[in-house]
């Protein structure tokens, strides 16, 4: 439990557990891993501030105490309640006391004074997960972390598992304290030494699962869907095969006798060249089933993602559009998925942009069950380089209500994060960039949450007993770092522009022709794509009233999602007034400006941050800054060579 002067503390420096610390405590739970958590965090902090823990005994005098409550609060759940001069925490289940513990250490002293009337907690999805997209052995393309900015694999090192796990064990505590209960261990795109991990490898699967257990994390594989070919050398893959099936079942067994409480599979199949059913012209529900039907017998779940679409489509032709792939393939499938598989949805519709619609396919499919992917690691968003704090993103995703009615984050059975950790000391390469993750664990947990009230428990955490100039510095650098990265890349929710590949840095063209789908037809005319049902793609019917007729006008449309669902002339004038040629203009020198502004603010707190942490934070702006002007000066130059409209406040636009 104590801090490593080589790793940082992220959320849980020792500070942060000074109110427990100091108390007398008393837990009363059973024997299983986490329990144990729970005593030995507690044993920890009063070694360290001066205070008393004991199991099980009477100890009347307590001030804090950890019990099994005997009403159902589920597996999770705890209750709070202060009488007395004690706080107590209750629970069913041994992660309901664990999360119990952490929710307190959140409070600090608010959770030992005065009268506290019974609070109940719950997570609202019962799946909060984090994808690793890690690779065993070093990809020569995608390297050791596919889409990672944050060094290389906390679970993998010269091509198996890692010796010391104790960075893995330290990594399970910080999600643990914000609400995480899964992890997938490796990446959806399976390659040969990868798909071995779920047969002669699964040991080394097992050696993570037992230190992620005391954190009441279950661990997850993903795996290849032709694995009955690629390691049980049969001819087929078809899931109505029986050998198939039975070779599935097989495997899974032996996966129960490795891990007890293992979580189950990730598959990506059909996906970018990624091996699925199609082959055998067999549906998604017939694949995502026949390992459903393995997994079943030991209360295993199989997430089956949703990102299946044309990637080598031909760029003349406008009737093709990724953007309603996902929808057009499985909506007909709905009913058609076993009980105990999960469709794993991207938030948008195209692939964790800076501003995307959500996903129609969120709300369209009422009998299967559906997770929320999202993209802690910042892909598109700055790749850990910029600060871009994404939970108001999120937020605005979770609160979306697809036919008006019940929200994303209630529709949802899980919530699914990319994670953007790696082996780099600050965990996220960024330190900032550590908000995002924790804002997913407390959005999983309650996806009604206000995310700056998550982030004022982040900076809380993270700073314990810092001066509120601090947390007002944080708060100004973060808060709006979405919007202004949304301001200097791309406009009106027209997404990519990016550099291919490696989708960092600006490239207005660079995937215009490409066989990839992902398009914003800019001509001397307009700019945008039309994704009406009157005279584009029809993608904007995919969705229920009233968004459907929302989205089909450019008179009714937002703003910020324009250019996605339409190609209109330079001079539309937006509902903020301005023309869209303008628009373009005015966003991209604010948002340098304002990357500008946060620079200067962080410079003013180097009295107040560790000088390491503050050292990375600010070569990190630097980057920033440089890459800002760089969008600004592409995409302006674009648009005024494009459209010959010149800034009316005559700006330099080269």
């Amino acid at each position: 439990m104590t801090d490593s002067g080589d790793l940082d503390a992220a959320w849980l420096p020792s500070a942060a557990f000074r109110a427990v610390g100091s108390r007398r405590s008393l837990v009363r739970a059973g024997d299983g891993p986490p329990a144990e958590t729970v005593y030995a965090e507690l044993a920890d902090a009063c070694e360290r501030f001066g205070g008393r823990v004991v199991r099980d005994g009477g100890d009347g005098d307590a001030e804090l105490v950890l019990e099994p409550a005997g009403d159902d609060l589920g597996d999770e759940g705890f209750a709070l309640t202060r009488r007395g001069g004690t706080t107590t925490v209750t629970a069913s289940g041994e992660r309901g006391l664990l999360y119990g513990l952490f929710h307190v250490v959140r409070l600090g002293e608010d959770a030992f004074r005065g009268e506290r009337a019974r609070e109940v907690h719950r997570p609202a999805l019962a799946t909060r997960m984090l994808d690793h997209w890690d690779n065993v052995a070093v990809h020569p393309v995608m390297g050791q972390v596919e889409r990672g900015y944050a060094g290389g694999s906390l679970f993998w090192a010269d091509g198996r598992a890692r010796g010391d796990l104790d960075r893995v064990r330290a990594y399970g505590r910080l999600l643990a304290a914000c609400g995480i209960n899964a992890v997938a261990v490796n990446n959806v795109n399976v390659h040969e030494t990868e798909a071995r991990l779920l047969t002669d490898r699964i040991g080394e699967v097992a050696a993570i699962a037992d230190v992620l257990r005391p954190y009441g994390i279950r661990t997850h594989l993903s795996v290849t869907f032709a694995a009955p070919m690629v390691l049980g050398g049969l001819p087929t893959a078809d899931p109505l095969d029986g050998a198939v099936r039975d070779w599935w079942a097989e495997a899974t067994g032996r996966v129960y006798e490795a891990i007890g409480d293992f979580g189950g599979y990730v598959v990506k199949a059909d996906s970018e060249g990624q091996p699925g059913p199609f082959a055998y012209g067999r549906s998604h529900a017939d694949g995502a089933n026949v390992l459903a039907a393995a997994l079943e017998p030991y209360g295993g779940t199989v997430h089956w993602r949703a990102f299946v679409y044309d990637h080598r489509q031909d760029w003349r032709d406008r009737t093709t559009d990724r953007a309603r792939a996902a929808y057009d393939h499985f909506t007909p499938l709905d009913g058609e998925f076993a009980p105990n598989a999960v469709l794993q949805v991207k938030h948008g519709p195209m692939d964790f942009q800076v501003r995307e619609p959500v996903s129609p396919l969120i709300g369209a499919m009422p009998r299967t069950r559906l997770a929320v992917e999202v993209q802690a690691t910042q892909e598109y968003t700055g790749q850990q380089r910029h600060v871009c704090w994404l939970g108001p993103m999120w937020s605005e995703v979770l609160r979306f209500r697809p036919d008006g009615g019940v929200s994303a984050g209630r529709l949802a059975d899980g919530l699914v994060a990319v994670s953007n950790v790696g082996d780099d000391p600050f965990w996220t390469g960024h330190p900032l960039a550590q908000a995002n993750l924790y804002t997913f664990g407390r959005l999983a947990w309650d996806p009604a949450a206000d995310p700056h009230a998550v982030l004022d428990e982040w900076i809380a955490l993270t700073h314990p007993g810092a001066p509120a100039r601090l947390a007002d510095g944080l708060h100004a650098v973060l808060d709006g770092s979405w919007s202004t990265y949304e301001k200097y890349t791309a406009p009106l929710g027209v997404g990519f522009m990016v550099q291919p590949g490696h989708h960092y840095g600006p490239s207005v063209d660079g995937y215009e022709y490409s066989p990839w789908g992902t398009y914003h037809f800019a001509d001397r005319d307009g700019v945008g794509v039309d994704r009406s049902a009157a005279t584009g793609t029809g993608y904007a019917a995919q969705y229920a009233d009233p968004w459907a007729k929302v989205y089909e006008s450019p008179e009714t449309c937002p703003d910020e999602l324009l250019l996605f669902f339409h190609h209109v002339p330079y001079g539309h004038v937006l509902h903020s007034g301005k023309t869209v040629i303008q628009h373009i203009y005015d966003t991209h020198f604010e948002g340098v400006a304002e990357v500008e502004e946060a620079r200067r603010v962080w410079a003013g707190l180097a009295d107040l941050v560790d000088p390491a942490r503050h050292a990375r934070v600010a070569e990190r702006y630097e980057e920033q800054l440089r890459s800002a002007r760089e969008w600004r000066d592409q995409i302006n130059s674009y648009f005024l060579r494009k459209s010959g409209v010149p800034d009316e406040r005559g700006r330099t636009i080269h």
